[in-house]
């Protein structure tokens, strides 16, 4: 009787491993190039096989067409990987029967990749300024964080500093802080290609954990580049990788192995599931960046 319960806790949790982890992306409006976006991150994400994929376009003015019926089901996904900025779209926010939902499902363990610039979204949704802790804002918003030489970090209360906002786009070296399950066995700096470091993102910034930062490639000071949130029972990720303007000819932010390797890892931990240990042999060094061929 014993063996035969060990074989069937076995297969049980060997058919668990094997499940997919289902992602939805949400698109639709942005200041950057959401749908070449789309089609890059399921270039990355649909030959790793774990990932399902499927894609919800938020209409992208309250008047227009599907506004009233637009409304994805959360339920079949594991981790919402958020797209959508409305920078460009006098302020669109979602249905708010969607935001309903949305909050329901973070709340109650849901995973959320926000993706680059869906971090600048929705300034005047309460919970998904809790949910993203940090955001592209006015000064008088919240709190910002800075990091200090020893890693600190450096609380800078709103009103104080600057409104949130990048310089050039640079190679930076990414350095880790701590040991997230997300960078085990990463190396604890590495460099990648033209990435946005944003100076003074601000936020309600509660239950948050800054995972890397870089310098900022005129000031030298040391900012987040990723952090986590827990909201309620769910999962939020944010970054500054993953950049794609309209007409650029080669997104190599997006092509970095190093942030490949950051986003897979970071859906396992978004939907709790064992993260991935092995380290790429191509992924980047402190001498050096990393490009991989995208797949559109």
């Amino acid at each position: 009787m014993k063996i035969l319960l060990f074989l069937l806790l076995g297969s049980a949790l060997a058919c668990h491993a094997a499940e997919p982890i289902r992602i939805l992306i949400i698109d639709g409006f942005c200041n950057h190039d959401w749908q070449r976006t789309t089609r890059l991150i399921r270039g990355v994400l649909e030959p790793e096989k774990i990932f399902t994929t499927e894609v919800s376009t938020a209409p992208s003015r309250t008047d227009g067409p599907g506004y009233a019926t637009w409304n994805p089901d959360f339920s079949r996904c594991d981790v919402v990987i958020q797209t959508c900025n409305d920078i460009n779209h006098n302020g669109t926010l979602w249905p708010d029967k969607v935001r309903a939902n949305f909050e329901n499902f973070v709340s109650r363990g849901g995973g959320v990749f926000v993706f680059h610039s869906g971090n600048n979204a929705f300034p005047d949704w309460p919970a998904y300024n809790r949910m993203i802790g940090l955001g592209w804002r006015n000064k008088n918003f919240g709190t910002a964080i800075r990091i200090q030489a020893d890693e600190t970090m450096e609380r800078i209360p709103d009103g104080e500093g600057n409104s949130t906002g990048h310089g050039a786009r640079t190679d930076r070296m990414i350095h880790r802080l701590g040991d997230h399950p997300i960078h085990a066995g990463l190396p604890r700096v590495w460099k990648t290609p033209l990435i946005e470091v944003y100076t003074y993102a601000r936020g309600p910034a509660e239950n948050l954990e800054i995972l890397s930062w870089a310098e900022e490639p005129e000031t030298g000071e040391r900012w987040p580049i990723e952090w986590t949130v827990k909201h309620g029972e769910g999962r939020v990720y944010s970054g500054t990788f993953g950049h794609v303007w309209k007409d650029e000819a080669d997104p190599v932010d997006l092509r970095c192995a190093g942030f490949q390797t950051v986003l897979v890892r970071a859906l396992h931990w978004l939907a709790k599931r064992d993260v991935p240990a092995t380290v790429p042999a191509d992924f980047p060094t402190v001498d050096t960046t990393s490009l991989r061929a995208l797949k559109e």
